[in-house]
């Protein structure tokens, strides 16, 4: 799949629910969004035939705070949800690199071809940084209304996420590898 059709499909959901929400507030919004990223994540394995791990997981966690904030009509559940994913993955990665394990190497290795050394930077940046988010988060909602919590959660940690992205370029390129030519068949 190419880069703007996985954009379209990671961030087609936010995209619904800040216009559900500006529409008919956050109770509508979360709604949609559950069936926004249900339907993305679907799209997404269908063209790929693959289970996408950090966009399932992230579904779940909508569907799961989604659903207790409709159930309980409570949007303090879908306001915590960045901040309990963001936790669980620098947890995951922290503790990866506390194990030696590299898996941001599991995540990426089809795309990526790097040193261990690149993996291990690599992971540990994007720990710091899903912490980061979910302190962001933490701060925004607590201290902002609940549509510019939505404005922050559209508009904000995904530009961050991208300009983060971006920023590891030359750590990427530092460490990545040859890739290692194609086998040829018995010369004929």
């Amino acid at each position: 799949m190419n880069q703007f059709a996985r954009l379209a499909i990671e961030a087609g959901p936010l995209a619904a629910f800040f216009v559900a929400n500006s529409q008919a507030g956050i109770m509508t919004g979360t709604a949609v969004f559950m069936v926004a990223i249900s339907i993305a994540v679907a799209v997404s394995w269908r063209l790929e035939r693959r289970i996408p791990i950090m966009p399932v997981v992230g579904a779940g966690f909508v569907l799961l705070f989604g659903g207790l904030t409709l159930w309980l009509q409570d949007d303090l559940f879908i306001k915590i949800k960045p901040t309990l994913v963001n936790l669980l993955f620098a947890s995951v990665l922290f503790v990866a690199h506390a194990m030696r394990r590299n898996v941001m190497k599991r995540l990426l290795g089809t795309v990526l071809n790097l040193s261990d050394d690149g993996w291990r930077t690599l992971g540990i940046r994007w720990a710091w940084f899903f912490l980061v988010l979910a302190v962001l988060n933490e701060v925004v909602w607590r201290n902002f209304s609940t549509d510019m919590w939505v404005n922050f959660k559209v508009f904000g940690i995904m530009p961050l996420t991208l300009v983060f992205s971006a920023f590891q370029a030359p750590l990427i390129m530092r460490h990545q590898l040859p890739e290692e030519p194609a086998e040829s068949g018995p010369a004929a």
